[in-house]
């Protein structure tokens, strides 16, 4: 058995049983971790059982919530959140989309796949209800990416110049999908290394290389843009914000010239000629920018099948709506490259408002619950907020080049600000039960 495969079972088994025995909390981090590992495609699997691994995570997850679930609806009440409202409405109009989905077999499939993930987030939101839980979750998630990158500077490129065959559980392999959801780290990231302590911060910057390298190599271009956005959104708070810690300033500075030293240093000739094809719109093939071409015919699509043409529908479809050289030696169609148009393509208006609806409730969320830390002066928690908006937008610009309308880092992202205002809005104003201080192996703290 090599040695990658024993750590591996080690981490899976040791982690069920804390989950069972010490803090419920380690079923969901056992789950995070089996989706970056991905066990059943890495080159050690044949040295482990045959087992569903995330499945079995899953159904930890359930048995605690089950066992433990008259103490977490004391401190993690659903109907506090509107954004579980908004996932359930867009995942019953995904079962409703049945109705007119044109591929009504691979439509149905995704739907479950979706319910599969709803109901997994509605579960881990009761589970990781304390700040040491949310913040674990973010270091698996950091750690998740940094193997992705590991394994990506193993892999190496391909003759495409890209790096296929090493992503996560749902991205089947696609190199622009698996860069997608490694940027958010990177947002989280400088958070992380800010406020931690040398230790931490010299683990952080271990755990940017990689990730960073990793999506050079893969060389996405949206996943490029993400992270730029999403990263100069966090350090402009970082900078002008007029909640300033000591040195604030000239940490965001440092941090701007580390991450440009440390892009130059790992950036070859061949990511930024890719990169510098985002400004070059009148050769498509090259930039891209063939996209918008994809994004128009969503409406002409739509003058036909006014409330969409469901999952794979597009596809489907797209021969009869886009011009013929696109699919000069290719048997299938092409896909619509946008989260915002893929959702419009198989859902609608209505799919396009309901998953805007929910974005929209996250940042509303988000915003209320930065207003209660700034009135109680806790302005390190203010920017753990700011930070996982960052990361949320990196991902959201990501995803305007590729189809995630589903991602499961996307719904992760919109999770941890959820939990986040459970912990920091919602926990304040709920009146304290006698009953919490009997079970200090919740974790449950005085936030």
């Amino acid at each position: 058995m090599s040695k990658f495969a024993l750590l591996f079972l080690m981490i899976f088994f040791g982690g069920i049983l804390s989950a069972l025995l010490l803090t419920p909390v380690a079923s969901f981090l056992i789950y995070q971790i089996v989706y970056f590992l991905n066990p059943d495609i890495r080159w050690w699997s044949a040295s482990i059982p045959g087992i569903r691994y995330s499945l079995i995570s899953v159904l930890v997850m359930i048995f605690v919530l089950v066992t433990h679930y008259k103490n977490f609806s004391l401190v993690a009440p659903w109907k506090e959140q509107p954004v579980f409202k908004w996932m359930l409405i867009l995942l019953v109009y995904h079962f409703i989309g049945l109705s007119f989905a044109v591929v009504p077999v691979v439509h149905e499939r995704f739907s479950i796949d979706f319910a599969k993930l709803v109901i997994i987030m509605m579960i881990a939101y009761k589970i990781v209800h304390t700040e040491k839980a949310l913040d674990a979750c973010l270091w698996v998630y950091v750690v998740g990416a940094t193997y992705i990158g590991y394994m990506a500077r193993e892999v190496g490129r391909d003759g495409q110049g890209r790096v296929e065959g090493i992503g996560m559980v749902d991205t089947g392999g696609d190199s622009n999908f698996t860069a997608a959801a490694m940027v958010p780290a990177l947002v989280v990231l400088m958070y992380l290394a800010w406020l931690g302590n040398k230790k931490t911060k010299l683990f952080a910057g271990f755990c940017g290389v990689f990730i960073a390298n990793g999506v050079v190599l893969i060389n996405s271009r949206g996943a490029f843009l993400g992270a730029l956005v999403g990263s100069l959104f966090f350090l402009f708070y970082m900078i002008f914000s007029k909640y300033q810690r000591e040195g604030q300033r000239a940490t965001a500075i440092l941090i701007i010239l580390a991450a440009l030293g440390s892009t130059i240093y790992v950036a070859d000739d061949l990511f930024w000629s890719r990169m510098q094809t985002i400004k070059q719109v009148d050769d498509g093939d090259a930039s891209g920018s063939h996209r918008i071409d994809f994004w128009l015919a969503t409406f002409d699509v739509l003058k036909d099948h006014p409330l969409g043409v469901g999952i794979q529908g597009f596809v489907e479809l797209s021969p009869n709506y886009l011009p013929a050289h696109y699919f000069e030696g290719r048997k299938i169609g092409k896909a619509v490259h946008s989260m915002w148009f893929q959702i419009l393509a198989e859902l609608g208006y209505v799919g396009l408002f309901l998953l805007i609806a929910l974005l929209v409730s996250t940042f509303k969320l988000s915003k209320r619950t930065k207003n209660k830390l700034i009135k109680n002066g806790d302005y390190n928690t203010y920017f753990k907020i700011l930070a996982l908006e960052g990361a949320l937008i990196s991902f959201l610009v990501a995803g305007s080049f590729i189809d995630r309308a589903r991602a499961e880092v996307l719904y992760w992202l919109i999770l941890f600000i959820a939990i986040a205002a459970n912990v920091y809005l919602f926990r304040g104003s709920r009146q304290q039960c006698p009953e919490l201080s009997k079970n200090a192996n919740l974790g449950i703290d005085k936030r």
